[in-house]
């Protein structure tokens, strides 16, 4: 095979490439307008509107406007760790679908469409948290300081709907664990007929306060996080009731709080009552209540129990003015959906197969459809399909092989598919209901494509050691020559709980996987057991057992790779962050034969140090399987790691705590092996600055110890 030149014209992807970079380009996901004809999106800091019947966008305002007009109040006292997952809708839509109200820098504004004039609602000193208009639109809740306020729009006044807020006790607020690991992204919500607020209060005193401190001034300042590991006391967490016009909250009844978990809230369509889904504290048994909300009292309607433990899905969506709901389960060992009866009946199961339904994206009860993305066409592709309320044949809506990411309007009528492949870079375009392309929204950008040597990501399928399909993706460097064996270097993630790396979509033109394939490396990644997206069992591999049989796939990964031939056995590398942190320190203990060095970055190297909710998922409560802590962890198996490790961890990781790299390097330095360290001073899990000085630091490590 003759070499690989540098495509004509083109440049190299380098590390001074990659740092060269400018920011991002941003593309917030479609905020629909209650008709479904229209949405707004942030696009680098501006407002665009789309009007769908016409074909047309505009820009509507630069969110720098309001940034500019918000008040600046006093710093805060201390920094306050938040959790990524929290999610506040900077903007939305007043149901009149002429307004919008916009939350920037800590106050709220009124735009008004059709003048393009705004107006300020709030101007404080402290923030206006997580505001939400109620359904009828003339008033907004929010949450300032640890109590919930609303404000009426006419007369601009506010009320004060909860006045016990305080350091322990946090109104309409969310602890650091529930968003990162049940991806509740808010804490209260309106009532359908505007009237109430359900809220949740959080009680975090029994959270233990871990010691984050800011070493970067003249002097120390500490800056505790709430942050309960594994077997610690979580927050006990309320529902409550309160009426928007003022009143004494009325607190629902949901059993015993203590080692029980709430994921899941949602009014029913009249507003007597909310369902709450409610899940004993290891997650293997889930409970859906339906509450009543003037007194109370609490019924379970459904349960769902399995032997290993639920993963929460998106939810529940109510049919027939609430007579009935749509339902999310795995129960026969893939996601699909099924059709209830508000009494717990089963009425129908909808979807059905080895592949998992994804998302709901819209249901469309007057035509009888409900339209969902899913892995039925290949696990590495995510496609749209649509399937009659009763069940039945499915109807695929997108054609090209790929990945889709489907944004659908709230009436079925239009939907944004966000569409790319290996090749291809994400191409938004607007559809009709029946499939049928209506508008391009924004076509690929191939800038980046057009100037630099893209070298092309090759999806391969590998079988584990039991048999079990695999699949893989490789970049083969540059000026590659059949024959010649490369120094490669495995990046890994490998945890369970997020969507697969290795899917048949566009990976990215300048970036570090490419600027390693340049310098001569062969990339590989690979999803081993444990991952989501390929059925419970596949991901229930780890229960229990966490690093254990996702090493040995990544292990059966690489022997296949060498098996192709152009790889030297001596000279594989692996690098990952967070789970892939862990997976690399495991990599380096348990198959030093496969993998001469490692870069960890931010690793979880004994998960008695991780969060309570995620941790006890996959390995339940540490006094009761003491022997699974024992084998996962890295600390405790730090004389057995070979090769040479470089850690890498933000001293204030408030995600995967700093306290894991200082207790492996203790633990290394024991055992009297070597490695490299680097530490970063940032406030995050990522790497929110210094990432230019991070990838440099990998390469140079790679080089090192692979030349």
């Amino acid at each position: 095979m003759a070499g690989l030149g540098l495509a004509a014209g083109k440049k190299p992807v380098t590390l001074e490439a990659l740092a060269g970079q400018p920011p991002r380009s941003l593309s917030g996901s479609p905020v629909w307008a209650p008709d479904g004809k229209r949405f707004v999106s942030i696009e680098d800091g501006k407002l665009w509107l789309c009007d769908l019947p016409s074909r047309s966008k505009k820009e509507l305002v630069a969110l720098s406007a309001f940034e500019a007009a918000a008040t600046k109040g006093a710093p805060p006292e201390r920094f306050e760790f938040e959790n990524r997952q929290v999610r506040e809708e900077p903007v939305q839509w007043l149901p009149s679908g002429r307004e919008l109200l916009i939350s920037a820098g800590g106050d709220l504004f009124l735009f008004r469409l059709e003048v393009g004039g705004w107006s300020q609602l709030t101007a404080t000193p402290e923030r206006e948290r997580d505001p939400k208009v109620s359904p009828d639109g003339r008033r907004v809740s929010f949450r300032r300081g640890h109590d919930l306020y609303v404000l009426d729009l006419a007369t601009r006044k506010e009320r004060r709907l909860t006045k016990d807020g305080s350091a322990t006790l946090w109104n309409a607020e969310l602890d650091w664990v529930y968003p990162e690991e049940l991806e509740l992204g808010t804490a209260h919500w309106w009532s359908p007929d505007s009237k109430s607020i359900a809220y949740l209060q959080f009680d975090v005193s029994r959270e233990p306060e871990y010691p984050q401190v800011d070493l970067t001034g003249v002097r120390a300042l500490l800056e505790p996080q709430r942050y309960p590991h594994a077997g610690d006391p979580n927050a006990e967490v309320r529902l409550g009731v309160v009426e928007a016009g003022g009143s004494a909250t009325r607190w629902m009844d949901l059993g015993e709080t203590r080692d029980r978990l709430f994921a899941r809230f949602w009014w029913l369509p009249d507003s007597r009552g909310l369902a709450v889904e409610r899940l004993n504290r290891v997650q293997d048994a889930l409970e859906l209540l339906m509450v009543d909300a003037k007194t109370g009292g609490a019924r379970v309607v459904l349960r769902e129990q399995d032997p290993y433990w639920i993963n929460v899905r998106g939810g529940l969506r109510f049919l027939k003015g609430g007579q009935e709901f749509l339902w999310e389960s795995e129960r026969d060992g893939f996601n699909h959906l099924y059709r209830y009866s508000k009494e717990g009946q089963l009425l129908a199961q909808l979807t059905r197969g080895d592949w998992e339904v994804t998302e709901a994206a819209c249901v469309d009860e007057s035509g009888g459809q409900v339209y969902y993305t899913s892995s039925e066409a290949s696990p590495l592709e995510r496609q749209l399909y649509r399937v009659s309320l009763e069940g039945g044949e499915r109807t695929r809506m997108t054609p090209e092989a790929g990945a889709h990411s489907i944004s659908m309007g709230p009436k079925c009528e239009y939907y944004l598919d966000s569409y790319s492949n290996p090749s291809t870079p994400t191409r938004r375009t607007i559809h009709k209901q029946d499939g049928a392309e209506w508008m391009v929204y924004a076509e690929a950008d191939r800038k980046a494509l057009d100037e630099y040597e893209v070298l092309p990501a090759e999806l391969v399928e590998v079988k584990a050691a039991d048999g079990t399909p695999l699949y893989a993706r490789v970049i083969k460097p540059a000026g590659f020559q059949a024959g010649k064996r490369y120094p490669a270097v495995v990046n890994v993630y490998g945890g369970p709980g997020v969507p697969p790396d290795v899917q048949n979509r566009w990976y990215g033109a300048v970036t570090l996987e490419q600027a390693l394939a340049q310098r001569g490396y062969v990339v590989w990644m690979l999803d081993n057991r444990g991952t989501s997206g390929r059925g419970h069992k596949f991901e229930a591999a780890v229960f229990h057992n966490l690093g254990s049989s996702e090493v040995e796939d990544q292990r059966d990964g690489v022997r296949h790779l060498l098996s192709l031939g152009f790889v030297d056995p001596a000279r594989v590398g692996i690098y990952g962050w967070s789970y892939g942190g862990f997976m690399t320190i495991r990599a380096l203990e348990m198959a030093p034969e496969t993998f001469a060095c490692g870069v960890a970055g931010a690793p979880v190297t004994d998960f008695r140090n991780y969060d309570s909710i995620y941790t006890e998922r996959y390995m339940g409560l540490p006094a009761d399987n003491e022997e699974g802590y024992a084998k996962s962890s890295a600390v405790q198996a730090a004389d057995k790691l070979k090769g040479r490790l470089l850690l890498v961890h933000n001293l204030e990781d408030d995600n995967v705590l700093f306290q894991n790299t200082a207790q492996m390097a203790a633990a290394l330095e024991r055992a009297g092996n070597q490695f490299e360290l680097m530490v970063y001073a940032n406030k995050s899990h990522g790497l929110a600055h210094g990432r230019s000085h991070f990838d440099e630091l990998l390469v140079s490590f790679f080089d090192r110890c692979l030349r």
